[in-house]
């Protein structure tokens, strides 16, 4: 080859490899068979070169939208979507290079996020797991699964992609994740898309970004008590800034959250971690979206009581704003830490969604919850939320005990009145100050509404 032509190919491979390095490129979360936020106005972004012209195709409304890649390389664009729909589109983003991202549907997307109870799939074993799977063909709920990654800074994006629902793709997809997508898709009648960003036996300061610690003490302590472990990370946003910041951008309807039993040690700082944990997460979205999350079940915990401080903690974080909690004590299994049924739980978080969030009927949809109690003549009167049809499984209500000024608690026994109030009392109490149930580990409450969900357990002090 002449020195020439040898010239003019390299020159030529240049070419190539600058178009190349020009592409337009997008995040992750951005790939075929991928959902979008229904009618609202969203971002799409990505990279490219400094001053590359892009355009956005928005097939269901005909739009071309233009927008420059700035000096960083960095380009963004407002996307006004409709209403959502079963109609797939193909979306196309052009700049010096091409890309159609294909089968792209518009309906609800939420994300699903926490330790091992989320990330659970039908194939690590749930109740049923070989029909469940062998029914999971609902082309019209998406999955995003993202990869487990740590980072010590915050990142601008992730590794994952979208798949459609299938008996393949949904047998390692969060259990808890598919059968909310499927009562929400059914009773919506739109597609649905989940991310699953969870990762099992990680604490709930791994997932907060750095700066919901600043000025705060409690928790920034809790946190520097954490010890590390083997199958995860424990430093405080080490998993937020890999795994949740890069998804900051990306509109969403609502969070599940399903996590605590790698924080019961530190049960007394949970409720405020969480508050942070919510707070910091809809100040980075710009968004005050619902947070449901789930009420660890009852469990063999190696320290009296501790699991019960944490589910009290979390009864304790409905205190914050379009926040609503799923007990599971009555579908649990204290000798695992897994339980197997995901059914309810899915289901029970999707009925919170559909009541609260997309007012969709005014079924009640959750258990008792304690609003407060009295002392009067020798008894303490307890005062519950969603008590409408108040009743007991078994010969007896089990588990409340009470406590005087000393503060030594006794067991207790009690009855339901014809308003809904339960009455307790014991014999060495006779004037009791504090009420509390289900103070324990493996306590299971048998105390249950006319809607058939039980109470959470509680401490009035």
């Amino acid at each position: 080859m002449s020195q020439q032509a040898i010239k003019y190919f390299s020159t030529l491979c240049l070419l190539v490899l600058a178009q190349v390095s020009w592409a337009v490129s997008l995040p992750a979360v951005f790939s075929d068979n991928m959902v979008l936020q229904q009618n609202s106005e969203l971002i799409i972004w990505g990279w490219g070169k400094p001053l590359e012209k892009i355009s956005i195709n928005t097939p269901w409304d005909g739009n071309i939208l233009n927008t420059e890649a700035t000096n960083q390389g960095v380009w963004s664009v407002f996307v006004k979507t409709p209403k959502g729909s079963m109609t797939p589109y193909n979306l196309t983003i052009k700049g010096y290079n091409e890309i159609v991202l294909k089968n792209v549907l518009v309906g609800e997307i939420w994300l699903c996020s926490g330790q091992s109870n989320m990330e659970w799939s039908a194939n690590m074993g749930i109740n049923s797991a070989q029909d469940e799977v062998k029914q999971a063909k609902y082309p019209n709920i998406r999955f995003f699964s993202v990869v487990h990654r740590t980072a010590t800074a915050p990142q601008i994006d992730l590794e994952g992609a979208w798949a459609e629902c299938s008996p393949e793709s949904m047998q390692n997809f969060s259990a808890v994740g598919y059968f909310f997508a499927r009562k929400l898709q059914a009773e919506l009648k739109v597609p649905i898309g989940i991310i699953n960003s969870s990762w099992g036996g990680t604490p709930a300061e791994c997932w907060m970004p750095s700066e919901a610690f600043e000025g705060n003490e409690l928790i920034s302590t809790a946190a520097a008590k954490l010890e590390p472990v083997r199958w995860g990370p424990t430093e405080i946003a080490r998993i937020y800034n890999a795994m949740i910041e890069p998804l900051t951008k990306f509109k969403i309807a609502g969070a599940l959250w399903y996590q605590g039993e790698s924080n019961v040690s530190t049960a007394y700082a949970y409720k405020e971690t969480m508050t942070a944990l919510i707070t910091s997460w809809r100040k980075k979205w710009g968004l005050e979206f619902p947070f449901y999350y789930c009420q660890i079940a009852p469990y063999k915990y190696e320290n009296p009581a501790e699991g019960a401080a944490l589910r009290d903690a979390q009864r304790r974080t409905l205190s914050v704003p379009n926040t609503g909690m799923v007990v599971t004590s009555d579908i649990g299994d204290t000798s695992d830490i897994h339980p197997r049924n995901k059914q309810d739980v899915g289901l029970r978080l999707a009925n919170l969604a559909l009541v609260k969030h997309y007012k969709a009927s005014n079924a009640v949809v959750a258990g008792p919850l304690y609003l407060n109690s009295r002392a009067r003549a020798g008894q303490m009167l307890v005062y519950f939320a969603n008590a409408e049809g108040l009743n007991f499984k078994g010969d007896k209500i089990t588990h409340f005990e009470l406590a005087g000024e000393d503060g030594v608690f006794y067991p207790a026994e009690a009855t339901i009145n014809k308003d809904n109030l339960v009455i307790v009392q014991s014999e060495k109490v006779p004037q009791p100050t504090m009420v509390r149930y289900a103070w324990g580990n493996t306590a299971t409450p048998n105390l249950f509404n006319g809607a058939g969900l039980p109470a959470s357990c509680f401490s009035s002090k």
